[in-house]
């Protein structure tokens, strides 16, 4: 399946959430998403948990001088 189909079938979900149940189904469907979508990236081993711990980059420098 293509990332264009999956996009327009969560779209429509949250669509659907949306019209039916209000803002915060919307909200709720929308977390669960993101949830459900980090789960399935670390399940696949697209994503270690460490990942999320460690900085990004560190030859970067303090951007805050």
């Amino acid at each position: 399946m293509s990332m264009a189909v999956i996009g327009m079938v969560a779209g429509m979900a949250l669509g659907f959430a949306g019209y039916f149940g209000g803002f915060g189904a919307f909200l709720l469907v929308a977390a669960l998403g993101a949830i459900g979508f980090v789960a399935g990236r670390f399940l696949e081993g697209d994503i270690e948990p460490g990942d999320f711990f460690r900085p990004r980059d560190r030859d970067r420098g303090d951007r805050r001088r």
